[in-house]
């Protein structure tokens, strides 16, 4: 059972995401930093190192919330009914549902900070996710739906390549730009494309 410490601590904690969190809404990347960060949450920002860390750390920490809320989105795709092609137009609608509600914590996991623990960290996070979709591809070829020259992992990166960059027409700053509802008939598109292309051609 944890103590009142404890638990003081992990609400302190708390805080200080939330108020990262916050600034990355409100700023991107930039705007989070150990000072404003401490700021918002309203601690002293030897606080903050004590509960989270420095800059690399508290982007670490707020890059594995968004990935835990895309988690939350992915796992009740990947649970659904259905076929392997069911479950991957499931699996991409969630992704893209995630980058459309989520749209900040999406683009700190596509678009991670340079910083090197945290690039680290980000794509081990990353990997263990495309590593569900490399079973979900390998499930296909086992029963006969995914053509047998198809190699899983190499697929769920291609496939998680190309929704980002689908998706990431969503914040480009010039006439290329695309609204949800342009960007939704898009990904539509894309995950026929990619479906077609991954299924085995009866002679």
């Amino acid at each position: 059972m944890e103590s009142r410490t404890q638990r003081r601590t992990a609400v302190t904690r708390l805080t200080i995401l939330q108020a990262a969190e916050a600034l990355l809404t409100e700023g991107g990347l930039a705007a989070v930093t150990p000072e404003a960060v401490a700021s918002r949450a309203d601690v002293a920002v030897q606080t903050l190192y004590n509960r989270v860390g420095g800059r690399s750390a508290l982007l670490i920490a707020v890059a594995e919330r968004a990935l835990e809320e895309n988690r939350h989105y992915m796992d009740a795709a990947y649970a659904s009914d259905g076929d392997v092609e069911k479950k991957l137009r499931c699996v991409a609608a969630a992704y893209a549902r995630f980058a459309r509600e989520r749209p900040y914590q999406f683009r700190i996991l596509v678009e991670p900070p340079d910083e090197p623990e945290a690039l680290t960290r980000i794509a081990a996070l990353i990997r263990q996710q495309n590593a569900k979709l490399a079973a979900l591809i390998s499930r296909g070829i086992d029963e006969g739906w995914v053509r047998a020259d198809i190699q899983p992992e190499r697929a769920s990166t291609a496939l998680w390549a190309m929704m980002n960059g689908v998706i990431s027409l969503m914040w480009r700053p010039d006439n290329l730009r695309l609204d949800v509802d342009h960007i939704n008939d898009l990904l539509d598109t894309a995950i026929s494309l990619t479906t077609d292309g991954i299924k085995r051609r009866d002679d």
